[in-house]
């Protein structure tokens, strides 16, 4: 598969689990819908300390200045690599040197390769370069092939690494298996800000990728030690949605923490999985959120098959 090909084979895919994960919106894609990266504009938000989040479709990008160079946190689309580069030239004439990848989904990696091109050196928790080198599957039957090398992580971890530059530090903490197999966060102390990657998700129920090794459990034990990390003026940049702190952080943590709670009532009492989705356990997280009929399933099923297993 040419490079061209693998680009859309990974736009498809990752639009395929934003579906599953939401109702759709404006800028937001439907079934069957193919998305207009032309339409896409990137906003961009002052975090203080020479550190930005940029928002455009697909995974929050966080960045952060140095004396020479930037740390950027994900990279949304492929397609977008121009708007998102423009964004941080309208920031700083510093050169991206280093690219974090904080998993694999393809609506936050699918810039490695352009980025990469640039001069970035992209990094990421090994278990990312393992699923981006042997392609994955997700949860409606989404295919995306391996990536080309160009997009492949040169510079990987297991548990934990320091990035580095002139004046600025990046901190790459791995959690047991969460959203994936995969996720990193990633703290700029000297700025007070974390960048979670897709372990938040605000306005939207998470997206649990039970086919890459995610699993509910696993995202309750992550957010913990995200709020461990944080204090009361932490600035949180989720995977999707807006920046928020630490009581919208533990307000999230709650609504897992609620939803194993009921999910694990029904299990106990013997329920199917049709069943429980017949149930609406989670209806009134349905309303707050405005989901709707698919993205509601889709969470009910995700919590059902990660307590069973």
């Amino acid at each position: 598969m040419n490079y061209r090909k693998y680009l859309a084979a990974m736009v498809l895919s990752a639009l395929a689990s934003d579906v599953l994960a939401q109702q759709p919106g404006p800028g937001q894609p439907s079934p069957g819908m193919r998305m207009d990266f032309s339409s896409v504009t990137i906003k961009t938000t002052d975090l203080g300390h020479r550190t930005y989040e940029l928002e455009g479709q697909g995974g929050n990008i966080t960045v952060a200045v140095a004396d020479d160079g930037v740390i950027m946190v994900d990279s949304e689309f492929a397609p977008l690599h121009d708007k998102i580069k423009a964004a941080i030239s309208a920031i700083t004439d510093k050169p991206v040197r280093y690219l974090i990848d904080t998993h694999f989904h393809t609506d936050h990696s699918g810039g490695n390769a352009a980025f990469a091109a640039d001069g970035a050196v992209i990094v990421a928790q090994e278990n990312v370069r393992t699923r981006l080198a042997s392609g994955t599957h997700g949860m409606m039957g989404n295919t995306t092939p391996p990536a080309p090398p160009a997009a492949l992580p040169t510079k990987t971890f297991a548990d934990a690494m320091t990035l580095r530059l002139k004046g600025r530090e990046a901190q790459l903490h791995h959690v047991p298996p969460a959203h994936t197999d995969g996720d990193s966060y990633v703290y700029f102390a000297d700025a007070d800000v974390l960048a979670t990657g897709d372990l938040v998700s605000f306005g939207r129920y998470p997206y649990i990728d039970l086919i890459n090794g995610g699993n509910l459990k696993g995202m309750i034990v992550g957010v913990d030690v995200l709020l461990k990390q944080a204090d009361d003026g932490t600035r949180v940049v989720p995977g999707h949605g807006p920046v928020a702190g630490k009581a919208e952080l533990a307000a999230y943590r709650a609504l897992l923490q609620t939803a194993r709670e009921r999910m694990e009532k029904l299990i106990v009492a013997g329920k199917t999985e049709e069943e429980a989705v017949a149930a609406k356990p989670f209806a009134d997280f349905d309303a707050q959120l405005g989901v709707n009929e698919q993205a509601s399933r889709t969470f009910i099923v995700s919590v059902y098959r990660s307590l069973k297993t």
